[in-house]
């Protein structure tokens, strides 16, 4: 993948869409990198778009949207290649290197959204993790997210039983806007496992949405309009 940086010729028109898309902003399907400085930073970034929608992250772009480029973006691309390594199953993406003119290389990687998600990262612990997209963040998901994920990519009819927990939690749903993992388990009494099931499934069953939070992944009413 990598390119030594002699080949790469600079294209006008390349470098103006290039600036046309760091004009967007960082979003729920771009973001900037100032240099490959925290690889596995990158490799969460991108975990996150294969898993969710897919993106574009730009590697020798500020967070305030400046463009200085990368003066040895081969080095940037070894890194950011080595700590892909890590990461299961492959990543689907691809590498551009952009000429900016007076020795300055953007690269843009672009990631498309993943048939075969969930893909995770193997940390220094040799522990796995996953990410997902929300808005302008990279979140770690939680083993329902990751389960629902990975689920949905082969999803067939869900059936559930519609019982006195699936009562209780529409019922409450209906009075309030929304319920984490933790209160739904405080609230009925039942074991997290058990729990953790019941709002997976509803999730694959299109009756609830869930909302992946830092702080605890947040359910609603799948049809419930946001205002």
């Amino acid at each position: 993948m990598n390119k030594p940086t002699e080949s790469i010729s600079y294209q006008p028109r390349q470098v103006q869409l290039l600036q046309q898309l760091v004009r967007k902003g960082e979003g729920a399907r771009l973001e900037f990198k100032r240099k490959a400085s925290n690889p596995e930073k990158i490799a969460r970034e991108m975990i996150a778009f294969a898993n969710t929608d897919g993106g574009t992250l730009l590697v020798g772009i500020g967070d305030d949207g400046s463009i200085p480029g990368l003066k040895y973006p081969e080095d940037d691309a070894h890194v950011v290649n080595e700590i892909l390594k890590r990461v299961r199953p492959a990543l689907p993406l691809t590498e551009t290197f952009i000429a900016l003119g007076h020795n300055r290389t953007v690269i843009q990687y672009d990631i498309q959204k993943s048939e075969q998600k969930p893909h995770h990262f193997l940390n220094t612990n040799q522990v796995k993790e996953s990410f997902v997209r929300v808005e302008d963040k990279s979140i770690k998901a939680s083993r329902e997210v990751r389960e629902i994920i990975r689920r949905q990519q082969k999803q067939k009819d869900i059936q559930f039983r519609y019982g006195e927990h699936e009562q209780f939690l529409m019922k409450y749903l209906d009075e309030h806007k929304h319920i984490t993992l933790k209160e739904f388990v405080s609230l009925t009494g039942m074991k997290r496992f058990y729990a953790s099931k019941k709002l997976v499934l509803l999730v694959l069953a299109d009756v609830l949405r869930v909302s992946p939070h830092e702080k605890g992944d947040v359910y609603s009413i799948a049809y419930r309009k946001v205002s």
